[in-house]
This record gives structure tokens, C-alpha cells and sequence, in this order.
């Protein structure tokens, strides 16, 4: 199944993306309250960052992937866990039942939809008064490190940006007229990478992929000598998590 974005290539490299804060996701369930059993369908599941914190607690999870080579690895990562199904569909078009689940969540993936139709296509598949989520992590850009590999890519790609990942997401969701009140909650998340992972990590990067075109190469060596530079083993990356839920009107 074709998308606009293609994460063919970055697949592998996507496996050391951080995860969520467990301390969001626990709040976003208690915010739906949601209890063992309940049924998810998680969207542009990817790698199965989001879909196994949610299977780990209990939940019911049909991870729904488009990228054969994305899909697979989340296959990989999930075999032990009885709870967890795959499935090949995208946020438009997720192949589910009607008014199957209790949630539908999209784990960083929301801002590769179709906004407007995959949450014309999330009320179809909830359950009455079921709940959406999205959610992203964005680096902190005023940590030291993050700010210099910020300059690095907007050195290199002119007019770089985020897109819709790192906007507001109430006023797409009030939009469509589907769902109530729009809760947003966010919680910090320290994750830790040698170098090589670091750099591995941004080989992953669909957005700057996407926008730096035959440059992504020389941008990801560049944050790579930058990185190496600072004789560090490790480096710690502040995250932020943002989640924005609401409940089927």
C-alpha cells in the first residue's frame, strides 16, 4: 500500500526512535479510562513504539501500518505479546469494522494523514463515545546540542520546518465537528544515545528526508561530525510529549 510518505528507507533507523512518556500515556488512559481489554486500533503503528506501551498495559491493540518494511519490524518487536494484531491499512483508510474500538490513537503519524479524513474514518471505527488521540515528541530545541543541530539542518535546507507535527492540534479535531472538548497534555521524557545511535536515530528523520531531498545524506553527515566533535559517549535528548485526546460527540 502506497502513502505520500514513503519510510521504505528509514525503517530500520526508526527502531532507535525514542519512546513516549509513560507518564503521558498513563495520563492520556485515565483521561479515557481506559481499563484491561479495552480494544485499540493504533494507527500508522510503525515500529510499534506507541503500540507495544499500549499492549504492555493490558490493551487489545490492532496496529495499523501502510510500509511493508515499517510493519514488519513492529511484527518483529511485538511477537511476544498475545494482544497485538497487524494489519495493512492507513488513517484514511484503516480496513476496520465499524464501531470496533474504544480508541484510536496516532502515534506521530497524524501529520502524514489526511487530518480531516482520518478522523472522519476514526468516528467510523469507534465505539459510541470512544476517543481519539495523536501524539508526537518534539525535541526540546532549547537544549544546548539541539539548538546546534537545528542550525546545522536550516544551514543546510532553506526554509526547514515541522508542518503540522508541531502545531496545535484542537483546532483540526473541533473542525470536523465529530468530537467534544479537545484535552491537550505533555510531559517531559530524557532519552539517552551513544553517538552512533543518535546519528542512526536521525537517518529515520521522514520530515527532514521529505525536505532536504539529495541533500538528507550531507545534512545527517554533518549533524554526525558535529555530534563526534563533542568527544561524548553519550548524549541525553530532552523530549517533550505532547497528546492531544478527545471523545467521539
Amino acid at each position: 500500500m502506497k502513502t505520500e510518505w514513503d519510510y521504505t528507507l528509514l525503517a530500520d533507523a526508526y527502531l532507535l526512535r525514542p519512546n513516549y512518556s509513560d507518564a503521558a500515556i498513563d495520563a492520556m488512559l485515565a483521561i479515557a479510562g481506559a481499563k484491561k481489554g479495552d480494544r485499540f486500533c493504533d494507527v500508522g503503528a510503525g515500529a510499534a513504539h506507541l503500540t507495544a506501551m499500549l499492549a504492555i498495559r493490558g490493551l487489545n491493540v490492532a496496529a495499523v501500518e501502510p510500509n511493508d518494511a515499517m510493519r514488519a519490524n513492529g511484527v518483529q518487536r511485538t511477537a511476544a505479546m498475545p494482544n497485538v494484531i497487524w494489519q495493512e491499512g492507513t488513517g484514511e483508510q484503516t480496513g476496520q469494522i465499524d464501531h470496533g474500538f474504544d480508541m484510536v490513537t496516532f502515534g506521530s503519524s497524524f501529520n502524514v494523514c489526511d487530518r480531516a479524513l482520518a478522523l472522519k474514518e476514526t468516528a467510523r471505527i469507534l465505539k459510541p463515545h470512544g476517543r481519539f488521540a495523536c501524539m508526537w515528541n518534539h525535541r526540546q530545541l532549547d537544549d544546548p546540542i539541539q539548538a546546534q543541530i537545528e542550525a546545522i539542518i536550516k544551514e543546510h535546507v532553506t526554509g526547514y520546518g515541522y508542518g503540522t507535527r508541531r502545531e496545535d492540534q484542537s483546532a483540526v479535531i473541533d473542525a470536523s465537528g465529530l468530537f467534544g472538548p479537545v484535552v491537550h497534555l505533555d510531559a517531559g521524557i530524557i532519552h539517552q544515545q551513544t553517538i552512533a545511535e543518535c546519528v542512526e536515530a536521525w537517518r529515520s528523520h521522514g520530515t527532514l528526508a521529505r525536505q532536504a531531498g539529495d541533500k538528507f545524506l550531507s545534512v545527517v553527515a554533518a549533524i554526525e561530525d558535529y555530534l563526534k566533535r563533542l568527544n561524548l559517549e553519550t548524549i541525553q535528548i530532552p523530549y517533550s510529549t505532547h497528546i492531544w485526546i478527545a471523545q467521539l460527540a
